[in-house]
């Protein structure tokens, strides 16, 4: 920083140029690396306020959803089967678990609930499930306990009964059957005694008529035998298959009669908020990681240094600043170590100029409400250290200038801490924004107040934000050296190198930058990649003749005309302001 003496305190120079060495290879990739373990973890350290509130938001979705939709009760009940003779052990208690979960039994329990709930949503509600050859377990849902009991209890009165009708209708069918074939053997007895008859009647008598006679006794006694047969089988199979249908209806009963089962809120309110909360983290880091990967916000001092062309000597963690404090109470907010190394950075960037004052931009390339801070801290502490220092705040709102308390346009004197300094802020209207550098190096005479104000005065800080769609030129007409001031994350390579050339163009040379929350994982050193002509990217051009050129040229074009290395640009820490 600026010693009491009006010099450069050296002490305070802790990296100059002259000890910025570029790599000899400038082929590597300013991507390499973004993608990696420590990259992710990074991104999501940075990001732990979203991911916990998306988790925050899945664990109140998970309880929204328990009130809302909470889990049914369910009710069981077993059934005692007893199954006739089966072709292999436990196709009969699966053809069971078919009927159970048929339409016509859902249907037959509905009917008996008086339910006007439709066949499906019923059939989807309950399952049957065989637990051995015999056994066959009913598992009801229901809205509430009391309807689980009741339609479990409805659906084995239902299966039982329906079952009990299926046996019956087949015991039924088969003694149909019995039947018609008694019916079919008596009839095949009467029509061989009816051809008897006829031939008795009809033929007279002869040895044919007794041959064909004893050929029809013999039929008939075969066919009466057979009849014989038949009914005494007959008899025996119906009398068999009725008492095996009985067997099977009487036997068939509930075991285990429709009981409610264990139903925990408390673990169902867990499991719910359990779920949830998983989900909306997995959401919450499955966003974030993929959003770092995807990405073109440039975070490591390497890239952001290549994109700039200048050399990051300054990193600092996250700097928060109270929204809600304007005006000279922000100034507090300084105090902060972090704001204190950036102004300590920027003083010991400020070098003397030809002219009699020294002038040092800063240029916000995001936010700048932190470089604003910064800028006014220095300016207050130079106040304080007897400089005659002039701020100019060149920033849409006049962020510095408000936190020294000015606020209207011009130049208007504000008195901060005991010392009185000079606070300038353009006029809406002026889009030139032309700095006093330019009229002070053709020792013009001080018409213009600003002019006329930097004459007397030791010191020029400016905030200098660089905008593409109007250009920089304006920049080297208020310092000869800037230093930009990037928070990591928020901008892209395009931008930050775009404020570099816009720079460079200008004529003024861009001595460092400062980066704002900066990851603590990057171990970068933040050292440009040589310019392809191999002169150093940080030394495009000596900003300080640019901006005092004497012989009329346009600033940017003598900062270009007149580049030389770094090790030129270097000002030794005993010249004062004054330029001695």
């Amino acid at each position: 920083m600026l010693s009491p003496n009006r010099g450069i305190d050296p002490a305070e120079r802790t990296w100059t140029d002259e000890d910025f060495t570029p790599p000899e290879d400038g082929t590597a990739d300013f991507n390499a690396g973004l993608t990696s373990l420590g990259f992710v973890r990074a991104a999501i350290r940075r990001s732990r306020r979203s991911w916990c509130a998306a988790a925050a938001a899945g664990f109140l979705i998970g309880l929204g959803v328990y009130v809302t939709s909470p889990p049914v009760y369910q009710a069981e009940t077993t059934l005692l089967l007893t199954n006739g003779p089966e072709p292999q052990p436990g196709t009969a208690v699966q053809d069971d678990q078919t009927i159970a979960q048929s339409i016509p039994v859902a249907a037959l329990a509905l009917h008996k609930l008086g339910l006007h709930e439709s066949v499906g949503s019923f059939l989807a509600s309950y399952t049957a499930t065989p637990v051995t050859d015999r056994i066959l377990s009913i598992t009801v849902n229901a809205p509430s306990s009391s309807d689980a009991v009741v339609r479990a209890r409805a659906l084995a009165t239902a299966f039982l009964g329906y079952r009990a009708a299926q046996l019956e209708a087949q015991q039924n069918q088969l003694f149909s059957s019995l039947d018609r074939q008694i019916v079919q053997a008596r009839q095949k007895v009467a029509s061989i005694k009816g051809d008897m008859k006829s031939l008795l009647t009809k033929e007279p008598p002869s040895p044919a008529r007794r041959a064909q006679l004893s050929n029809l006794q013999n039929q008939q006694d075969q066919a009466a035998n057979a009849l014989d047969q038949l009914v005494q089988s007959t008899g025996g199979t119906r009398a068999s298959t009725q008492t095996l249908t009985t067997t099977q209806i009487t036997g068939s009963q509930v075991l285990n009669p429709a009981a409610l089962l264990a139903h925990s809120r408390l673990k169902h309110l867990i499991l719910y908020s359990l779920a949830g909360l998983i989900l909306g983290l997995v959401l919450g880091l499955g966003v974030v990681i993929i959003r770092a990967i995807i990405s073109d916000r440039l975070r490591r001092r390497d890239d952001i240094a290549h994109a700039l062309g200048a050399p990051v000597k300054l990193s600092v963690g996250a700097v928060r600043l109270s929204r809600w404090r304007p005006g000279r109470r922000g100034l507090e907010a300084a105090q902060d170590s972090d704001v204190q190394r950036i102004v300590m950075h920027l003083g010991a960037a400020v070098r003397p100029g030809s002219s009699r004052i020294a002038a040092l931009a800063v240029v916000p390339v995001d936010d700048p409400q932190v470089a604003a801070l910064s800028l006014a801290s220095l300016a207050a502490s130079c106040s304080q250290e007897g400089f005659h220092v002039i701020l100019a705040d060149l920033c849409p709102g006049s962020p510095a200038a408000k936190l020294l308390g000015a606020t209207d346009p011009g130049i208007q004197q504000v008195h901060v801490n005991g010392r009185d300094l000079l606070v300038v802020i353009p006029d809406p209207d002026d889009v030139e924004l032309a700095g006093p550098l330019h009229k002070l190096s053709r020792r013009e005479k001080a018409t213009d107040p600003l002019v006329a104000a930097c004459t007397s005065a030791d010191l020029l800080l400016t905030l200098a934000p660089l905008d593409p769609s109007v250009g920089g030129e304006h920049l080297a007409t208020w310092a000869a050296d800037a230093v930009a001031v990037i928070t990591a994350g928020r901008s892209s390579w395009t931008k930050i190198h775009a404020v570099g050339e816009m720079a460079r163009l200008a004529g003024t040379r861009l001595v460092s930058a400062v980066v704002v929350g900066a990851d603590k994982t990057d171990d970068s050193l933040g050292v440009p990649y040589p310019s392809q002509d191999g002169q150093d990217a940080a030394a495009a051009g000596d900003g300080q003749d640019a901006a005092v050129a004497g012989d009329g040229q346009d600033a940017a074009t003598a900062g270009r005309s007149r580049r030389r290395g770094a090790q030129d640009v270097y000002v030794t820490a005993d010249r004062g302001p004054n330029g001695g």
